[in-house]
């Protein structure tokens, strides 16, 4: 067990402050993507979930297929909907209050763990880090899960165990890999109890397995309704099943390795961290005075469980989840930016240039981003992406507001619904996987089904160097579904057509084609 800070956090009144001004900050920066249209897994899961339950009380959605996610994110999305109207507007604030929440709970683990100058650096740090910040104001459950997660950390740390169970529950109920986290503490203690009684050893920390109970209790709504427990087996074998070789656990626990200490910039303050652990810790005085104590680390306990938290959250989202999306693992990424800027502080004199440098950095990552493959949905990229799909549906509505187009996921959801806030009226769409050159040769054979083709980057490429070696690029398109789009013009040649409208946002791109059957018809 971590031990208690001699600077006890502020309490409930200063919490509530630290709130409103976080809130407030996140807001005004987040202006610009607060009407934007929803994105990805908001529009393909999230949005239409959370909407069966605001309009029908559906705990279970019927407008896309359930993959059993616990249902309080979409209570909750329903509850701000209900009372502010239903509006991506509405959404992405109410997200934003979650996000600013889960930024209070990370300055509250700070003090406790360390002191208020950490604190107020490590929550810089994480909101302005590319994966938090853009996640900050996106419907997925994640944001949800981690804050609540956060708390419960918080109280954890604090000896607060009963607040800690209830908020862990909370969290398991708005995605279920939350429950990775009381596990993981339960391990921990088992591990280093000191009693003398094993049986006290083994029982005492079984409380922290209450979460499981309200979450077996929604699996088993979900099978009595469905007659599935987790979710609809396309889901289920995306997931889980397909992930079992070793060969693919290894490749993917090296790329958790990077999301969490260097991806977007985040060696930056990796290697700082590094560095500085070479370093004598500084005094807490005057540094002519040697009779002063060194600064204070974090409890090594503290660091321990952090740890512990950290590996195995990458052991087990490198054996689930298809996709290995950086956003599985939002409530790790404060943990590991509080130890790293703990480190500064205690043993680097610059520690605040050292600070100021990180930032500068993640602010680069926010509006460019590395050059390799990666998740828009890791920096603004989503934000260029939504707008090109935005400007393509706009040009469809208004040209070709009746015809089949053909296009893949997620422009079928864009066109099909229009409360997504693409289109103003449902427009009928062929579906494809993608734009790669045997999706698009299997498009060719059933020409008569499509008038029009609506045509996209599925995947944010800059080109890696990685890609020169056969072995990453076979792998990746075997266990991570990789595959490489064709060019519009190239498409529009194998099919028989003409584009009539493209766009470009750094490497993203979006275009329409006709062909002319559609234009004699």
């Amino acid at each position: 067990m971590a031990a208690r800070s001699a600077i006890e956090p502020r309490g409930a009144v200063a919490s509530l402050a630290a709130f409103f001004f976080i809130f407030t900050a996140i807001l005004l920066l987040h202006l610009p993507l607060l009407r934007l249209p929803y994105f990805w897994d908001e529009a393909g899961y999230y949005i239409p979930a959370a909407r069966d339950f605001f309009l029908h009380h559906q705990l279970i959605p019927t407008s896309t297929l359930s993959n059993a996610h616990p249902p309080l994110p979409s209570v909750f999305l329903a509850f701000a909907w209900w009372i502010f109207g239903y509006a991506p507007i509405v959404t992405r604030i109410a997200m934003l209050v979650v996000a600013a929440a889960a930024l209070v709970a990370v300055f509250r683990i700070a003090e406790t763990l360390a002191h208020r100058t950490v604190a107020f650096a490590t929550v810089a740090c994480t909101a302005l880090y590319p994966i938090w910040f853009v996640q900050s104001s996106l419907a997925h459950a994640d944001l949800l899960a981690a804050s609540f997660t956060l708390w419960a950390l918080a109280c954890y740390f604090r000896e607060r165990r009963g607040a800690a169970v209830v908020l862990f529950c909370l969290a398991a109920l708005s995605k279920e890999t939350a429950l990775i986290f009381p596990l993981t503490l339960i391990a921990v203690e088992i591990a280093t109890s000191r009693s003398r009684s094993l049986r006290r050893r083994i029982t005492a920390p079984l409380v922290l397995l209450l979460p499981l109970i309200p979450l077996a209790a929604w699996f088993g709504y979900h099978f009595l309704h469905t007659g599935f427990v987790f979710g609809n087996p396309e889901f289920l074998r995306y997931n889980v099943s397909a992930n079992a070789s070793p060969l693919r656990f290894l490749l993917a626990f090296a790329q958790r390795l990077w999301q969490l200490f260097g991806h977007m910039d985040m060696f930056v303050l990796t290697i700082f961290a590094l560095i500085a652990m070479t370093w004598q810790p500084l005094r807490s005085g005057s540094v002519r005075k040697p009779a002063e104590a060194e600064r204070p680390r974090i409890a090594i306990a503290a660091q321990l469980t952090i740890a512990s938290i950290a590996l195995a959250n990458l052991v087990a989202f490198s054996l689930l989840g298809g996709a290995l999306l950086t956003r599985y693992m939002l409530p790790v990424f404060p943990l590991i930016i509080l130890i790293f800027v703990s480190t500064l502080w205690r043993r680097w004199i610059f520690w605040r240039i050292a600070v100021a440098v990180v930032i500068a950095a993640f602010l680069f990552a926010l509006v460019r981003g590395p050059r390799y493959r990666y998740a828009p949905e890791d920096n603004l990229a989503y934000a260029d992406y939504v707008r090109l799909h935005e400007d393509a549906a706009h040009f469809i509505a208004a040209h070709l507001p009746h015809a089949s187009v053909l296009t893949a996921w997620t422009g079928t959801e864009e066109l099909n619904k229009p409360w997504l806030g693409y289109v103003p009226q449902s427009i009928k769409t062929v579906q494809i996987e993608d734009f790669s050159a045997d999706q698009i040769m299997l498009a060719a054979q059933d020409s008569g089904a499509y008038d029009a083709a609506f045509v996209f980057s599925t995947k944010y490429d800059p080109g890696s160097p990685l890609e020169r070696f056969r072995f990453w690029e076979k792998h990746n398109r075997q266990f991570f579904g990789y595959h490489r789009d064709l060019p519009p013009q190239a498409i529009a040649r194998l099919l028989g057509g003409k584009v009539v409208w493209s766009e470009h946002r750094g490497v993203q791109w979006a275009a329409i084609i006709i062909f002319p059957r559609s234009m004699n018809g």
